[in-house]
């Protein structure tokens, strides 16, 4: 059973305190109309009930459905951080974030499906927060219920949520070691995977730092502003620097990558149901440390 529990230090009503607690309208009619329970004093009341300072409303949220659309696989997950509301994990290279609705695929939603299962959570509903490329790695997070999800998104829009990445390049961004990208990313005519930078594409902004540069190798730190699709490997693309391995921007095939070298390595925000400071990162995988070695001796 899902539920949370304030007291309330203002006269109001009901369905307007619950509002600036972010359960939304729909949120609070799933409540009201599917099995739910709003509670002040521990006694049931509607959500037009009249509030006074100092009583404790709780709200018993309704179960969210099976979901059998994804399926329950195992998979030995590498688990960065856990709590009630979120799970963050470590995305391996090679594997999508969601099932593909053409074919039947692993992804990482399957997998942490099966981790649900496994542990016998009460919730086994899948709720993916941030969605990283097919061959990127690194932290991703997942939302363990519907409430903590639209907080968390919340959180994102607002620019709540520092997400920081690791980039190779066999080429340099100009001579500065530190700059922004501003340029609007779209759809690239005749593709539906492809994106282009483009006067009529959405807005996009990208910071990076040169953090280091040997044997032909530029090691980038990445911090992103928006969020649009494939947004650091076409920013960087369009400012002549393919991430190594890129072969749909036009980056090199490297030995011992699947994909591109691309790594979602940190991120930091405020747990936004218990205002914990969170900062979680996600090493390089072996693979990845191979492949760079390989440069540092001289193989590639």
């Amino acid at each position: 059973m899902l539920f949370f529990s304030w007291t309330c230090d203002q006269e109001v009503y009901v369905k307007t305190f619950l509002r600036q607690k972010g359960v939304s309208r729909r949120q609070l009619a799933k409540i009201k109309y599917h099995g739910g329970t709003i509670l002040v004093n521990n006694k049931r009341v509607g959500s037009k009930y009249f509030l006074s300072l100092g009583d404790q409303v709780t709200i018993i949220y309704p179960a969210e459905g099976s979901q059998d659309q994804i399926r329950a696989v195992d998979f030995p997950l590498d688990i960065l951080y856990e709590d009630r509301d979120y799970l963050i994990v470590d995305k391996p290279a090679g594997y999508t974030s969601i099932p593909s609705q053409f074919k039947d695929e692993y992804s990482m939603a399957n997998f942490v499906k099966g981790y649900f299962v496994r542990k016998k959570y009460e919730n086994q509903v899948i709720h993916v927060v941030t969605r990283l490329d097919r061959f990127t790695s690194g932290a991703m997070i997942f939302a363990k219920h519907k409430y903590a999800h639209s907080q968390i998104d919340q959180l994102m829009q607002s620019g709540g949520i520092s997400k920081q990445y690791l980039a190779f390049t066999h080429s340099s961004i100009g001579s500065d070691s530190h700059g922004l990208i501003e340029a609007p990313i779209g759809r690239k005519e005749g593709s539906i995977i492809e994106r282009c930078v483009r006067a009529d594409g959405q807005y996009a902004k990208t910071e990076y730092w040169l953090e280091d540069s040997q044997a032909g190798l530029y090691r980038y730190r990445v911090q992103l502003h928006t969020g649009r699709t494939h947004q650091i490997r076409v920013h960087f693309a369009y400012l002549g620097a393919p991430l190594c391995g890129d072969d749909l921007y036009g980056g090199s095939q490297e030995a011992g990558l699947a994909g591109q070298a691309l790594h979602c390595q940190r991120l930091a925000f405020k747990q936004p149901l218990t205002q914990e400071d969170l900062v979680i990162e996600a090493p390089l995988s072996q693979d990845f440390k191979t492949w760079l070695a390989s440069y540092q001796k001289g193989d590639a």
